[in-house]
């Protein structure tokens, strides 16, 4: 995915200490104001001096708290731009979430002239990431399998390397990535700074951080959602019920984006075909996806042509979506941190959010749990109270997805002028466009979605011919 930074408007309302406290070059801090990082968020505040001063570090951080410039400028302060060699890794448990990596440590890097960033994942073919490492790279981001790869072949050299990140490192070991990361701290010089990043700290990181950590500083901050903020409520249903009390929801409340949560594959898989029977434009996230199909989901839900995404919470980890109206929590998680982190990707910024819980009977001790260790008191409604509004809930916008991405050199400002130049359509038309490596997706006003496509296809991009279709 490309950009899901907070906004501007987001880091300057933190109301944290500035930038210019920290011993950065005026170049940098002119390149953050530019960038709208005013103000530190609380991760960047606590971590970012003990990181530029060489520290290791481990940080309990999570999705959306600035935690990519907490470690992209420390790793960016000690590059030797003169040395084409790796200097910095960054290993990422998803292709999507290195690829956001990628994109801010470029974007925080404008300030040096010619420094390479590479992002190694699988889901892409080997050979031109090999290609691009022979010709240098300063930073590397990547996933562990995808790295190692390249670290068995010979085309990864890190023998320079001054930085190692474990970014969402406890999500690294969720998905089973413990060897390989132990295998690549291994690969790296014992002189190296490690920054280890984690929303939580399960006993397996506390065994990697004392392996490879020398005297690590540690950071955790209490993770805090003002109440007024997101609006908690709990229907009791019975367990035969569950999916319809959903579309009931749903239909009363007709969020834009909701972000439902189930325990079970099976479960996602089950709800995502009653929303969609229901005319509800919902898709489904878990760890059977190939990563092309992952991609396509996240966009969709990003770009806002997905009213509800249905996800696990190992799949969903990692995850920051703007605008995010509503969570639902399909069935109740049994730890009291997760449930935290759930309903904390709503209400974002100046935005308010719904968290609704359907919570079957024998599921109601979990409530009490939950309630007990965050120190509210559930507000409990009934599903007889909601009237549905039966008409279909559409998302605003449709995603299309045009073949030829990075490789192809495409850049977002090519499309937005194809579509708003020869096609005739007007910015406000026009939504968020990612670029990937092979396809770029752009979201388009719902009602335009099909012309879209025609005009695209009828006209040209950088010149050339495209292929175009509605996903």
């Amino acid at each position: 995915m490309t950009q899901t930074t907070p906004t501007p408007e987001s880091r300057a309302a933190t109301g944290g200490p500035p930038f210019s406290e920290l011993p950065l070059p005026e170049t940098v801090l002119a390149n953050l104001s530019q960038l709208g990082y005013h103000t530190m968020t609380p991760i960047q505040a606590a971590s970012l001096p003990l990181a530029l001063a060489g520290r290791d570090l481990i940080a309990q951080a999570k999705t959306g708290s600035g935690k990519t410039a907490a470690f992209a400028l420390p790793l960016l302060m000690r590059l030797d731009t003169a040395r084409f060699d790796v200097q910095a890794l960054v290993l990422c448990p998803t292709r999507e979430l290195a690829e956001q990596v990628s994109g801010e440590i470029r974007r925080l890097a404008r300030a040096a002239d010619n420094i390479k960033v590479l992002t190694l994942c699988g889901g892409s073919p080997a050979r031109p990431q090999r290609e691009s490492l022979a010709h240098g790279a300063h930073v590397v981001v990547g996933t562990p399998g995808r790295v190692l790869d390249h670290l068995d072949t010979g085309a990864l050299q890190l023998d320079a390397l001054a930085t190692l990140v474990l970014d969402e490192a406890d999500r690294m070991l969720d998905m089973g990535f413990h060897d390989d990361m132990v295998d690549v701290a291994s690969a790296c010089p014992a002189d190296r700074q490690t920054l280890l990043f984690s929303a939580t700290y399960p006993e397996g990181i506390a065994r990697i951080a004392a392996r490879f950590l020398r005297q690590p500083q540690t950071v955790k901050l209490a993770e805090q959602h003002a109440a007024s903020k997101i609006r908690q409520r709990f229907y009791e249903v019975t367990p035969e019920t569950r999916l319809d009390a959903v579309v009931h929801l749903l239909r009363h409340y007709r969020p834009g984006s909701t972000l439902a949560f189930c325990n079970t594959r099976q479960q996602c898989r089950d709800l995502t075909d009653a929303l969609q029977a229901a005319g509800i434009v919902a898709l489904a996230l878990h760890g059977e996806l190939e990563q092309r199909e992952r991609d396509q989901v996240l966009v969709q839900f990003a770009q806002r042509s997905c009213s509800v995404l249905v996800a696990t919470d190992v799949a969903a980890r990692g995850l920051d979506i703007a605008q995010l109206e509503a969570v639902i929590n399909v069935d109740v998680t049994p730890d009291p941190e997760v449930h935290l982190h759930r309903i904390g990707r709503t209400g974002r910024g100046d935005a308010d959010g719904w968290a609704f819980s359907v919570v079957s009977p024998n599921e109601k001790r979990r409530i009490a749990i939950i309630a007990e260790a965050q120190q509210f008191e559930p507000e409990w409604h009934a599903l007889a109270e909601l009237e549905a509004d039966t008409a279909p809930l559409l998302p605003p916008m449709a995603t299309l997805q045009i073949l030829g991405g990075r490789k192809e050199k495409m850049r977002p400002g090519d499309v937005l002028g194809a579509l708003t130049g020869e096609a005739g359509f007007t910015r406000e038309q026009v939504g968020k466009i990612s670029v990937m490596e092979l396809s770029t997706y752009v979201a388009v006003a719902r009602d335009i979605a099909d012309k879209a496509v025609r005009r695209l296809s009828e006209g040209k991009i950088k010149g050339k011919r495209v292929k175009v279709r509605r996903l």
